[in-house]
């Protein structure tokens, strides 16, 4: 990795969530977090890293070796820059196979800033790309 800030920015070390294909989930979130500025950083035999700069979000196989199984009332948030940002993650990641949870738009009750989008993605993980314009607070 070059060009890391002495600092990171971030307040999480990383999420990892399991999947059950992973070449095929690797190849989604390729695809979906694209429109976010999110890239592949590292790779372990099972497990890849994504993320701007540091590798903050993980697919992996899980260590166990059991089935990998969706959390009830878990789900992993992206930011993006732009209402923009998120329309093209929604976009992408259906495009790359997800399903539709929540389309791109405002919602009230997380406050005025907040522009997202919700999508399950291909082992049913709920995820999320969220735009906060803070000039609307």
């Amino acid at each position: 990795m070059t060009n890391v800030p002495a600092t990171n920015p971030s307040l999480m070390s990383h999420v990892s969530l399991g999947t059950n294909d992973f070449d095929r989930a690797v190849a989604f979130y390729e695809a979906a977090l694209q429109p976010l500025g999110g890239r592949r950083l590292m790779d372990h035999p099972g497990a890849a890293a994504f993320g701007k700069v540091y590798p903050e979000f993980w697919i992996q196989r899980p260590h166990d070796g059991e089935p990998a199984s969706v959390g009830n009332g878990t789900h992993v948030g992206f930011m993006a820059n732009s209402k923009a940002e998120v329309d093209a993650f929604w976009r992408a990641a259906q495009a790359a196979g997800a399903t539709p949870d929540g389309a791109p738009g405002p919602r009230e009750e997380y406050g005025a800033p907040y522009y997202g989008c919700f999508v399950r993605d291909l082992d049913g993980n709920k995820v999320e790309a969220a735009f906060w314009d803070m000039s609307l607070a």
